[in-house]
């Protein structure tokens, strides 16, 4: 019964050695494959925290199974398109105080369905491709960027989750309409269908030439009328002043009938 109990003794101190080791691999294997310049941690999942780390780009050798992803407060201008395709745990994804002004149309492939947070506030973003945020169920937070305030930012927020809540936060910074200008997109939505002013202008321009060719054409009939009565009244005044005669009886008609 001893050697029994000895030998589950030591089987157990064996299994707890070893699940030790096999831990401690995995974190050293886990901070070996952390970006230089972020700190890895794993709380429900692998951290990646690379805020302030002056950051000029997204860096590409993130772990796949990064779940929350912090790049914050960095410098970073762009976010190129599939720079997060292998990330498909990612569920937080802060991009916010940076320099950002282009996303590429398909920047959020691979994990718009997967993303519950995507922050972009504090940018320098005018506006994006109208398909950069297909299929992306995230919450995300765009204000505090310099929003060019038109049909294709229309279309974005339309194709958003929260896209009510999104456009009430974004301010025009410019607009295709003047009076929009430093308003909040969802009252200049709601004044105009940004989609459809190029049409109503081009069917205003239409107007514009049709009356203008009608008012030339009516101009020209007018003057032409005004013209031949000018020259008829001349010719009538002129073949009045014309000496007449007075006709001998025994004259002969000066139409003759020829047989």
């Amino acid at each position: 019964m001893n050697l029994v109990d000895l030998w589950l003794t030591r089987s157990l101190s064996m299994c707890l050695l070893l699940q030790s080791v096999v831990l401690m691999i995995l974190c050293f294997h886990s901070a070996s494959m952390c970006p230089k310049g972020c700190l890895c941690s794993s709380s429900g999942g692998l951290n990646v925290t690379c805020s302030n780390a002056n950051l000029k780009e997204i860096p590409r050798d993130l772990p796949p199974e990064t779940v929350l992803l912090y790049l914050d407060s960095n410098q970073i201008t762009s976010i190129p398109n599939e720079i997060f395709k292998d990330l498909h745990q990612l569920r937080v994804l802060n991009l916010s105080k940076n320099g950002i002004e282009f996303i590429d149309e398909h920047a959020f492939k691979g994990v718009a369905e997967t993303l519950q947070t995507l922050d972009l506030s504090d940018n320098r973003i005018q506006s994006v491709h109208k398909n950069a945020f297909n299929n992306l169920k995230a919450r995300a937070r765009i204000a505090n960027n310099p929003w060019h305030c038109d049909c294709t930012l229309q279309q974005v927020l339309r194709s958003m989750a929260s896209n009510h809540e999104t456009a009430h936060n974004v301010i025009c910074k410019t607009s295709v309409l003047d009076e929009h200008a430093g308003r909040p997109f969802i009252n200049a939505a709601n004044d105009a269908d940004l989609c459809n002013l190029p049409k109503k202008t081009t069917d205003y321009a239409m107007l514009v030439t049709m009356f203008g060719w009608f008012t030339m054409v009516i101009s020209y009939v007018v003057y032409y009328v005004r013209q031949n009565q000018e020259d008829a009244r001349r010719h009538l005044e002129y073949l009045k002043s014309l000496p007449s005669r007075q006709k001998k009886a025994d004259e002969p008609d000066d139409i003759s009938t020829v047989v």
